[in-house]
């Protein structure tokens, strides 16, 4: 069981689409945290077209504190009153089941999610995660140190970089002498 004090990064789901508000009052009693953006095409009332930078994963947003200090914000601060824990739906230990995301593993996404360019995109289904692929290091390029797993998605391969029950982001294209297989 981790101690209540200790400070991790924590998926949080945020009621109604209010992510952003959120995002902003995390940001103004300076709690670290992170909003995945990417951009989509939304038609205005005028009947055009254009790019708006939305969140990436509807209702989601890590927060990186200790679990006492979300609480009692969300206790006692209305504004953080729509933050709702993610749990794992089944835990051995029958301990605590409120999810946690390892630090490494952690930026390790955040570096990818955080692109808001066409090199990278994020998946909305998890059909594809059960299935096994070869656990890689980008060595070289814009991606270099990140690790995932090569996926095929839509016939073709991508680095896929994944929170296991919380949301994945893929690389559109890595060159193969970029790659290097480890163990994981």
């Amino acid at each position: 069981m981790i101690p209540f004090e200790t400070i991790c990064w924590y998926p949080m789901r945020v009621t109604y689409g209010r992510e952003e508000k959120v995002k902003k009052h995390l940001d103004k009693v300076e709690v670290e945290n992170f909003l995945p953006m990417h951009y989509k095409l939304v038609r205005t009332p005028a009947g055009n077209n254009r790019r708006k930078l939305v969140p990436a994963v509807p209702n989601l947003i890590f927060v990186h504190s200790s679990q006492r200090d979300i609480t009692e914000m969300k206790m006692f601060r209305s504004e953080f009153e729509p933050m709702r824990y993610m749990t794992n739906r089944v835990h051995e230990s029958g301990d605590d089941n409120i999810m946690r995301i390892p630090d490494a593993q952690m930026q390790n996404f955040m570096r990818v999610a955080s692109v808001q360019d066409d090199s990278v995109f994020f998946l909305q289904t998890n059909d594809f995660l059960t299935k096994e692929g070869r656990h890689v290091e980008i060595i070289d390029g814009d991606f270099a140190g990140v690790r995932g797993v090569i996926k095929r998605i839509q016939r073709n391969k991508h680095v896929v970089v994944q929170l296991d029950g919380i949301a994945a982001v893929a690389i559109a294209f890595v060159p193969g002498n970029f790659l290097r297989e480890i163990e994981e």
